[in-house]
C-alpha cells in the first residue's frame, strides 16, 4: 500500500508509511492526511526566499505559440533536478495551452475587474434575475473569469482535479523548498 500511495501523492515512503498508520490503512483517508500535511508544509515553506530557478523558453508544435517562464526555489541543487525541469516545463506548457493573463486575482487591475462586473451586472439583468441575487450572479461568475485568467487558479490541464496553485503546493512538499512562478510571457502569432 506505501507504493501505491506513494505513486498516487508522490510523497516520500515515510511520509506515506505514516498516513498509512495514521489512517488505519484506509487508502483515501491517507491521501487526504497527505494533501493535507504538504498544504501545511507549503504555508511554513511559501515564507522562504526563493531567489534560485530556471528560466524555460516552450515554442508549441507549428510556432505559432511560445512561452517564457521563470520558476524559482531555494537552491540550485533542486534547480537542477530532472523533477524541477519537468515542472516548469508542464508550467510552459500549460501557459501556452490555457493562455493566463495574470498570475493571481491580486494581479488583475481594479478597471478590468470593474469592467468584468459591470457587463455581468448588465447580462444578469437582460436575463430578467431579479435585482436580490444579481449581486451574488455577479461573484459567481467574476469567480469563474479569475479561474480562467489566473494561472494559479487555473485547473492543471494534465490533472483538472488541481489547480496550478495545488501543483506548486505539492511541489513544495516534494523538493522541501519553496517553489514559485516568479514570472511568465506568452506570444501567439498575430496578437
Amino acid at each position: 500500500m506505501i507504493k501505491e500511495l506513494r505513486d498516487a501523492t508522490s510523497a516520500g515512503v515515510l511520509d506515506c508509511r505514516e498516513a498509512l498508520e495514521a489512517t488505519d490503512g484506509d487508502f483515501e483517508e491517507a491521501v487526504a492526511y497527505l494533501r493535507e500535511k504538504g498544504m501545511s508544509e507549503a504555508a511554513k515553506k511559501s515564507d522562504s526566499a526563493a531567489s534560485e530557478g530556471i528560466i524555460e523558453a516552450y515554442i508549441h508544435h507549428g510556432s505559432q505559440v511560445g512561452v517564457m517562464l521563470e520558476l524559482n526555489c531555494e537552491t540550485d541543487f533542486v534547480a537542477r533536478t530532472d523533477d524541477f525541469e519537468l515542472l516548469a516545463h508542464n508550467l510552459a506548457l500549460h501557459i501556452a495551452f490555457a493562455a493566463p493573463d495574470y498570475m493571481t486575482r491580486d494581479a488583475v487591475p481594479e478597471d478590468v475587474i470593474e469592467a468584468e462586473k459591470e457587463i455581468y451586472r448588465k447580462r444578469a439583468l437582460e436575463e430578467g434575475k431579479p435585482e436580490e441575487i444579481v449581486e451574488r450572479i455577479v461573484e459567481g461568475r467574476m469567480d469563474k473569469f479569475f479561474e480562467q485568467t489566473c494561472l494559479l487558479e487555473q485547473p492543471f490541464i494534465k490533472n483538472e482535479d488541481k489547480t496550478i496553485e495545488d501543483l506548486l503546493n505539492e511541489s513544495i512538499t516534494a523538493f522541501g523548498e519553496n517553489v514559485v512562478v516568479g514570472q511568465f510571457v506568452r506570444y501567439e502569432v498575430g496578437e
